[in-house]
């Protein structure tokens, strides 16, 4: 397979994220030869190409991929990319590698950790790949603390990190509101923020909930080089009044104090999370494993009132609306 080209499908083509990845492959110069997700509006196709073969069935795309694989060489699918519900990941990268295709796969790669441990083992039996994608690691802003922080001789830090992206009633009805499918709050809101601050401070070595509820998630967590206290929403009504504009997201990382600005540079990083896995260094299964494992502890802690300052400040202001 040439560099950075080869023969790509897609598994949940018709979902929110699906686009961050259809501009990654067709960035790499890759040929997406096949697409699937059970809605059928996904008119989005043919702005990358008219020969993409569609199906709202994964076992009609599974028979035509066995199909391609049983072909000449340069038909068969050499990625597959999965953007399906939280719940079907480990089932689709599962597909992908008994398809002879390496997988690229969102987060979170899959819901409890012991799903990792069956896709280990079939990379092992099948020789292919599963990669996932942790594109804040490759934020240039980013990435310059962490080098910072590693640098740094027994520093310990404070950290407030506050994430507020607000959903209507329609989210409550959704696979996205059921823990069993997408993981809950912990899971399908905070992975990608948990990842970003087990990368910055370290593993984790003690954790406790404050809140554990259908819309809102917090605790505090000890890691290596930081006591992390963390609040997770998506109620408006958490959004803090000093929101203006009418934006319904607010996005905080604090460290000591101050305000970490990343609000810019995301644009291509699901592009380099392509570019950085077809040039053999993508973030595999032992990359997203800490994560998983923290949010299935977190999901699995019994929520108790802590007090002082381990508590995150949205929690007290909580508290006093109460």
């Amino acid at each position: 397979m040439p560099k950075n080209k080869g023969n790509f499908a897609i598994v949940g083509v018709g979902g929110y994220v699906a686009p961050r990845h259809l501009d990654a492959i067709r960035h790499v110069e890759g040929r997406l030869i096949a697409a699937a997700d059970p809605n059928d509006s996904v008119g989005i196709l043919d702005q990358y190409s008219f020969e993409t073969r569609f199906f709202t069935e994964i076992d009609r795309l599974d028979r035509h991929l066995e199909k391609l694989r049983r072909g000449p060489a340069s038909e068969r699918v050499h990625f597959l990319s999965v953007c399906s519900p939280n719940y079907l990941h480990d089932a689709h990268c599962r597909l992908g590698l008994r398809l002879g295709a390496d997988v690229i796969c969102e987060k979170p790669l899959v819901i409890n950790p012991w799903n990792l441990d069956v896709l280990e083992s079939l990379e092992e039996e099948t020789g292919h790949k599963v990669f996932t994608v942790l594109q804040l690691r490759l934020h240039p802003r980013l990435a310059e603390l962490r080098e910072t922080f590693l640098l740094e001789k027994n520093g310990m830090h404070d950290v407030d990190l506050t994430y507020i992206t607000s959903r209507g009633p329609w989210y409550d009805v959704s696979w996205k509101a059921s823990v069993e499918k997408s993981g809950g709050v912990p899971t399908n809101i905070g992975i990608h923020l948990f990842d970003l601050v087990l990368w910055l401070f370290g593993a984790v070595q003690s954790s406790q909930v404050h809140i554990g509820q259908a819309r809102r998630y917090a605790g505090v967590l000890g890691l290596e080089r930081a006591r992390v206290r963390w609040f997770l929403s998506t109620d408006p009504a958490d959004l803090p009044p000093s929101q203006t504009s009418g934006r319904t997201t607010f996005r905080s990382i604090k460290v000591d104090g101050k305000e970490i600005e990343f609000s810019d540079g995301f644009s291509d990083l699901h592009t380099r999370v392509y570019e950085k896995t077809l040039a053999g260094h993508g973030f595999r299964i032992a990359d997203a494993r800490p994560s998983i494992e923290l949010v299935h502890r977190i999901r699995a802690a019994q929520a108790f009132e802590g007090d002082g300052e381990d508590v995150h400040p949205a929690v007290h202001a909580l508290r006093g609306r109460a």
